[in-house]
This record gives C-alpha cells, structure tokens and sequence, in this order.
C-alpha cells in the first residue's frame, strides 16, 4: 500500500508541476504577446515617419527643380532688362537727322557709359592688365611673345580687353608679352 500511496504522491506532484510549468509557459506567452504588440506598434511609428519623410523629401526635390528650371528660365531677364537703355540711346542716336561729329561723340560716350553701367550691374568686369602687369594665364591669353626691356612674361600691350562674370572669365585680355632674355 505504500508503494500506491507514494505512486498517488508522485502523480499529485507531477500534476502539480505540470499545472505550475502550464502557468508559466502561459505567463510567457502573454508577455511574448504584449511584447509583439509593442513591437508592432512601435514599427507602424517608424513606418509612417519614413514615409512622411520619404514624401517630403520628393516634395522638396520636385520643388527645387522647378526653382532650378525657372532661375535658368529668368537668368538672362535682368540683363537683359538693364540693357534696354542702351539699346534705346543708340535708336535715338540714329533717328537724329543733322547731328554734328561733336553731338555724336557725346552721345557715344553717354551710350558707352550706360553699357559699362549695365554690365557692372550684373557683375560683369573689365579685365585690362596695365603694362608691365605680370601676365596670368588665368585671365590673359598670351597672342605673342615679344622681345621687350620689362621682366619677362609680363603684359607689354593689350589688344584686347576681357571680362568676368561673377571671378569667372567670361573672355581672356588678348595681350602681347615679353620674352624671357
């Protein structure tokens, strides 16, 4: 009888332990389960702020190709637009039947000072190296070399005035320079 008394012990305890392993594994599941819902919440988060970032960013994008495409579209319209004046004095000079060379000169030197006027408006600068100025073949194109009592490779005529557009060269100064002796 003791042998049915220990195996009655035996299978109470180990129903025990079965019913205490089943609360755990159940106790695990659910904090599985809660975990999962976190996670799944935290991933619809982070899936909707990538997305709102991914449209702005596009929206950004598109927006700066329209800027693009219109600053290119307009560059030239203030030039253009400071230009005019000049334009119109030259059609005034013209119309004006019986002008003598001395009334044509001043309204050439008025025209030409509007023209420079306009073009330092629109950061354009006269690049005219004076002689003896070093020669830079940055901003100077050499046409000839040519024997001359100044240092060597420097301006000793210019034949050409050039320009830059906002420190970019926009045409090199043509000059002469002087040939190492």
């Amino acid at each position: 009888m003791i042998d049915m008394e220990q195996d009655k012990e035996i299978i109470e305890n180990q129903n025990l332990v079965d019913d205490s392993a089943s609360d755990t594994v159940d106790e695990g599941v659910q904090a599985l389960q809660r975990r999962l819902a976190e996670l799944e919440a935290k991933h619809a988060e982070v899936s909707d702020a990538f997305l709102r970032a991914k449209a702005e960013t596009e929206n950004t994008r598109r927006r700066s190709e329209e800027e693009i495409a219109k600053a290119r579209k307009f560059a030239v319209e203030s030039f253009a637009e400071s230009l005019l004046p000049v334009k119109d004095s030259l059609e005034a000079a013209i119309a004006v039947d019986n002008a003598n060379a001395q009334q044509m000169l001043e309204g050439i030197h008025a025209t030409l000072r509007q023209l420079g006027a306009a073009l330092e408006r629109n950061r354009v600068v006269e690049v005219n190296p004076a002689a003896g100025a070093r020669f830079d073949p940055s901003q100077h194109q050499a046409i000839s070399v040519v024997p001359a009592s100044q240092e060597p490779n420097t301006v000793v005529t210019v034949l050409q005035k050039g320009y830059l557009i906002a420190e970019r060269v926009l045409r090199p100064a043509l000059v002469t320079v002087s040939a190492p002796q």
